[in-house]
């Protein structure tokens, strides 16, 4: 592709871009993948360590994870979800926001993550197009979705969390209780959905993209290579990035549980004191920090390392540019080269930088440098380019485009794509340029 020859003959890039094959089952869940595997292999293993604002902490293994998402797996067939059927998760990080996940996915369903900010109408518009049967709210939205439920004829069941008990038709702690730890997941396709996101709305109404169980899959390659490998039993992640968003969820909390590893649920406000105090209390090794974070953390704490002990080994950041200023802060303070990233939720972490990995004799290796200003090449296994109008590749330096071919240079399908737009076809048709099984996929941003 035009990424595997631009600049790359003094690093590594065009031989892992050229060198990576995909490996797709066609049977794979997310549940399994990211829980279920673990707590059979070594269930006493530290999946979430939570924390809140006022002190309060707990930690759980993947045992324990397993075992309460087979509870609420019990519990939602007990309300008549179905396999396909959607159930809204609205809460923070928080273990139960972990365990819906794990419970949704493993029982065929599909999660519907929604913004714990998000106000009744935007709650309300969401639920009624998703034909949402169950919600799992906890204190944080609990006001704003009963008033939003009014409004909503298809909502039967609210299951309340934590500080929002007593509010909904059943209290969590009560109501998986009485369930059985036990659950045979269901075997579901790579292709079946697994996640219903919904995009911003800033070009007309919000669109519900609707995410395979193969995505995760897809979006592997960006995690690790951004992550400079993600290697070591020491790895533990954290990042404020929220578990509805994509960027929480699919560069976060599921690509660490796919790996075994321990990621960090804080619930509470952003600062940049406490992301520093959280980064040195846990031993953050690895961390996802968009921009508007890194430049908060660089404006009240110029020094980090005078005043924290670090363990950061990699740090990606997404959403926006990062900068000059920020990208040598990075580097000079905190001692880590930012590894910038794009993607969108349709088609998420195709293109990025990663600064070393790891050979198959466990040797660490310089990757492709970063390089301020750029947000990077396309990751293994996606065929990126500009394009112009018509489908075709703009030449060099000329603005187009930025898409994503949905097969990769070995001419096999990519698994990052999402399935369409929740019941709006032409939408989906428009994502498109070329023949259907031999197509780019429009990000619709300039480059």
């Amino acid at each position: 592709t035009s990424n595997a020859n631009s600049g790359a003959s003094n690093d590594a890039y065009a031989t892992l871009y050229q060198r990576f094959r995909w490996q797709v089952p066609a049977e794979f869940n997310i549940a399994d993948a990211c829980c279920g595997r673990w707590a059979r292999e070594r269930p006493e293993a530290l999946a979430i360590h939570c924390e809140h604002e006022n002190g309060a902490a707990s930690r759980h293994s993947y045992g324990e994870l397993q075992r309460t998402a087979n509870r609420l797996s019990n519990l939602l067939t007990s309300l008549g979800v179905q396999r396909g059927e959607r159930v809204a998760v609205v809460m923070p990080q928080r273990f139960e926001t972990a365990v819906a996940h794990m419970a949704i996915f493993q029982l065929g369903a599909v999660a519907m993550p929604l913004s714990m900010l998000f106000g009744p109408d935007a709650l309300e518009f969401r639920l009624n197009d998703s034909a949402a049967r169950v919600a799992i709210v906890d204190e944080s939205a609990i006001t704003a979705l009963l008033e939003a439920r009014g409004n909503c004829p298809g909502l039967s069941h609210v299951i309340a969390v934590a500080g929002a008990a007593g509010q909904g038709d059943l209290d969590w702690t009560a109501a998986i209780g009485q369930q059985d730890a036990s659950f045979t997941a269901r075997i579901t396709k790579a292709d079946e959905a697994a996640l219903l996101v919904y995009t911003s709305g800033t070009t007309g109404p919000p669109k519900g993209a609707l995410i395979p169980h193969r995505a995760l899959i897809g979006n592997l390659t960006g995690f690790v290579c951004s992550q400079n490998w993600f290697d070591g039993d020491d790895t533990v992640f954290w990042s404020p990035a929220d578990w509805a968003w994509t960027g929480g969820l699919m560069d976060a909390l599921l690509p660490t549980l796919y790996f075994g590893r321990e990621i960090v649920a804080f619930q509470g406000r952003f600062s940049a004191e406490r992301a520093f105090e959280l980064l040195q209390r846990h031993g953050v090794t690895h961390s996802f920090l968009f921009p508007t974070a890194l430049k908060a953390m660089m404006k009240a704490v110029p020094d980090p390392r005078r005043a924290y002990t670090l363990k950061l080994r990699a740090v990606m950041s997404a959403g926006e540019a990062v900068g000059d200023a920020v990208f040598g802060w990075c580097r000079d303070a905190l001692g880590v080269v930012v590894n910038e990233m794009f993607g969108q939720t349709e088609i998420n972490y195709v293109v990025g930088n990663c600064g070393s990995y790891v050979d198959a004799r466990g040797l660490r290796h310089p990757a492709w440098p970063a390089r301020p200003g750029s947000m990077g090449r396309g990751y293994p296994g996606h065929r990126v380019a500009v394009i112009d109008e018509l489908g075709q590749e703009c030449p060099r330096g000329t603005p187009g485009d930025v898409a994503v071919h949905r097969l990769d240079v070995h001419g096999e399908p990519d698994p990052v794509f999402f399935l369409g737009y929740w019941h709006n076809d032409a939408a989906t048709r428009a994502k498109y340029t070329g023949d259907p099984a031999d197509s780019w996929c429009r990000t619709g941003d300039t480059a």
